[in-house]
């Protein structure tokens, strides 16, 4: 029964890699294109942020490569060392995107909101739902099963909601980047390469996702 399970796992893998390859490569890439305005992550994010309005929006320096994020609870953006004080093109793009996310938590994007409540939902349902349905299997309970699913089915849900979170941070980013002249228009389509190499693995884990959620419901129904 499990067994069919196996092709979903490969794509996963598969997925997975290729994704994780062009997004290194896309950020190796242009992290080497240097700025030409000169400027840091840090001070893109910045004058993105203030152009907005959010002056009280904090920028920090947070340990690791590409882990990069907004903390709505903080109020603050933190940014990985090379991107905080990287002057590439790539630092540009990824402080512009993190700081896209500070905006949308400002101008309440509402599909922002609604990830932000998915969260807890988004935690249960991953460390829970396989668990459950394994366990399910194993004694037989079909209603266990299906609480299982549900459970993931809240995390899935998470995942689709993160795709226009994300392309809405992108849009933002490179629309400052290219109205505030951060960035001359050839280096504007670089920092969209490597945005974009970044939602093709939100695209890839919502598809493996959504693919897990259609097996397990047909393991409830069996």
């Amino acid at each position: 029964m499990l067994g069919s399970y196996f092709p979903i796992l490969i794509v996963a893998m598969l997925l997975g890699a290729v994704t994780q390859w062009f997004v290194s490569s896309s950020y190796r890439r242009y992290s080497k294109v240097p700025l030409a305005t000169g400027h840091s992550g840090a001070e893109v994010a910045r004058r993105m942020l203030d152009a907005e309005g959010l002056h009280k929006v904090g920028i920090e320096i947070v340990p690791g490569e590409l882990t990069d994020h907004y903390d709505p609870r903080s109020d603050v953006l933190r940014l990985s060392k090379d991107v905080y004080h990287g002057r590439s093109v790539a630092a540009a793009g990824i402080a512009a995107h993190e700081a896209g996310h500070a905006v949308q938590h400002a101008r309440g994007f509402i599909a922002a909101r609604v990830r932000q409540v998915l969260v807890p939902t988004a935690n249960i349902g991953s460390s829970l739902a396989f668990p459950l349905i394994l366990a399910g299997l194993f004694i037989g309970m079909t209603g266990l099963i299906m609480v299982g699913v549900i459970m993931f089915a809240g995390a899935v849900a998470f995942q689709l909601v993160t795709l226009p979170v994300e392309f809405d941070a992108s849009r933002r980013a490179l629309a400052a980047l290219n109205i505030g002249n951060v960035l001359p228009e050839d280096q504007v389509r670089g920092a969209r390469t490597v945005l974009s190499a970044a939602a093709l693995t939100y695209i890839a884990a919502t598809l493996v996702a959504v693919l897990q959620l259609l097996y397990f419901l047909g393991l409830a129904r069996r």
